[in-house]
């Protein structure tokens, strides 16, 4: 339960018209998009500038940015939602487990391990990136472009999981069906919706 009351939605066309899209596309109503149900316009403008973002990136680099950003704030919800996608069409499940316990021995390139770290530090403290971090993945033939998509997918991932934590909302039950040894490793904050 989130710590805020969410509108249902009767509260106005946008938000009637929000959930409706969302449950189209998920099948119900997401507890992220009831979050956004009295600002209808900060969610659609948000998904706008994700799409620009992502639109640069491959739908691996930017799910393992995401992923190591949600980490480091400890977004259950994100991590969740985001290793869905890598396990729907990226990873083996066991293949996942090794990204999320050990990016260090994980089944990934030495180029995404260094993109995973940076994101991370990005969220962390991006006052402490120095001009040798980005060095460093220019060393693995990233262009100045392709890091400027990595530091905004990171930092994209810092206002929608952190205004999803400060509000309370949980993660779907549906995440509950994950398998349970992943959906431990994925539930680092705050538990999913319902569970005990």
């Amino acid at each position: 339960m989130p710590f805020i009351e969410t509108p249902d939605a009767a509260a106005s066309e946008q938000t009637a018209k929000l959930y409706a899209e969302a449950e189209a596309n998920y099948g119900y109503v997401p507890n992220m998009v009831k979050a956004f149900g009295h600002r209808p316009d900060v969610m659609k403008n948000w998904s706008a500038l994700l799409s620009s973002i992502k639109a640069n990136m491959d739908l691996r680099r930017y799910e393992l940015v995401t992923m190591a950003a949600a980490r480091e704030m400890k977004s259950s919800y994100c991590l969740l939602a985001h290793g869905s996608v890598l396990l729907r069409d990226i990873f083996t499940a066991e293949a996942l487990q090794q990204v999320i316990d050990d990016p260090g021995t994980a089944v990934i390139d030495e180029t995404e391990r260094t993109i995973m770290h940076f994101a991370a530090k990005v969220v962390r403290d991006a006052s402490l990136i120095k001009a040798a971090d980005v060095d460093e993945l220019r060393l693995h033939g990233l262009s100045d472009a392709e890091i400027f998509d990595i530091v905004t997918a990171a930092a994209v991932r810092c206002f929608f999981s952190k205004t999803l934590d400060a509000l309370g909302v949980q993660a779907d039950s549906a995440y509950e069906k994950l398998d349970s040894r992943l959906k431990t490793a994925l539930v680092i904050g705050r538990p999913i919706d319902g569970a005990a």
